[in-house]
């Protein structure tokens, strides 16, 4: 199955290279050996936002976008400290210039032919347009504030709209916890989601759809030694993701449940948490009009102190 490749931030518009990735997806099983399939380091049960230090991990952001609204638009201007910490968007203000930035427009997915870096044979995919995408709303699909990246193909033009955010304070870290509680509340075909990691030859992936919302269920994606996951839940229910992120270890999380554990090969360097949402990689192309929309009710990531 060919797979996206996890963009890094910062990579010009038409020079975005990278090297082409493959997956062998294997079904969730028991725990590794050694290992019990308990709980995540905060303990996590239900859709409650984690808050303070949990175990080894301290706690350097959250954000549950409640009373919240930031509308569609207010995510432009992006193109300020690219592939640095001290990235934003010129649209936003206050937290949200503080907390966020997003791909600016002129950055094209990988599926799009624009840009192929991972070796697919892709004839349409989308451009980085989270000024037409993404917002938050106090009332998001569970009744509370959520972020929402609503990808669509607009009804003149070549390409879709899709968009990936960045949580600053996430940028430019080694180890760590990050986690995110969403939902795909649409899923017209033709996308699909790389919430990732990745620096050449490393990549990790959680929540991740290998090739498009409407044929994939959730999976974890470890490269470069292919130590990889599907736990087959779907994305149109709620789900809580989470990367644990240490010296020679990442252990992926799936509603506070251990689903698998990588030990070969783990990266070591500083990268980007980036919340990618992007054309689909296999099956259908999106229709004129198509939108998939994914929300998240909260995210928040943690420095590691082992």
């Amino acid at each position: 199955m060919k797979r996206n490749l996890g963009l890094k931030a910062g990579l010009k518009a038409g020079t975005a290279l990278a090297a082409a990735f493959a997956c062998i997806w294997m079904v969730a099983g028991p725990a590794p050996a050694g290992e019990t399939a308990a709980e995540d380091a905060c303990g996590m049960t239900d859709n409650t936002m984690p808050t303070g230090d949990c175990g080894d991990f301290h706690q350097v952001f959250a954000e549950n976008f409640n009373g919240d609204t930031v509308p569609v638009g207010s995510f432009s201007d992006c193109d300020h400290n690219v592939d640095t910490a001290a990235a934003y968007c010129g649209g936003l203000s206050g937290e949200y210039r503080a907390n966020w930035w997003a791909y600016p427009r002129g950055w094209y997915d990988t599926a799009n032919p624009k840009n192929h870096s991972n070796g697919n044979d892709r004839t349409m995919g989308g451009e980085y347009r989270a000024d037409k995408t993404v917002s938050v709303s106090p009332s998001g699909y569970d009744g509370t504030g959520t972020m929402k990246v609503d990808m669509y193909r607009p009804q003149t033009g070549e390409d879709n709209y899709v968009a990936t955010v960045v949580p600053r304070k996430c940028m430019d870290r080694a180890y760590g916890k990050y986690t995110e509680r969403f939902k795909v509340t649409r899923m017209d075909p033709g996308f699909k989601a790389a919430h990732l990691f990745y620096e050449d030859p490393h990549e990790m992936d959680f929540p991740e759809a290998g090739g498009n919302f409407n044929d994939d269920t959730i999976s974890a994606f470890t490269h470069p030694s292919e130590e990889n996951v599907d736990t087959g839940a779907s994305w149109t229910t709620p789900h809580t993701t989470s990367i644990e992120w240490t010296p020679g270890k990442v252990k992926y999380f799936l509603d506070g449940k251990l689903v698998k554990t990588a030990t070969r090969d783990i990266a070591s360097g500083k990268m980007d948490w980036a919340l990618q949402n992007e054309s689909a990689l296999s099956g259908a192309y999106a229709a004129r009009g198509a939108h998939a929309a994914i929300e998240t009710t909260w995210v928040t990531c943690y420095s590691y102190a082992g």
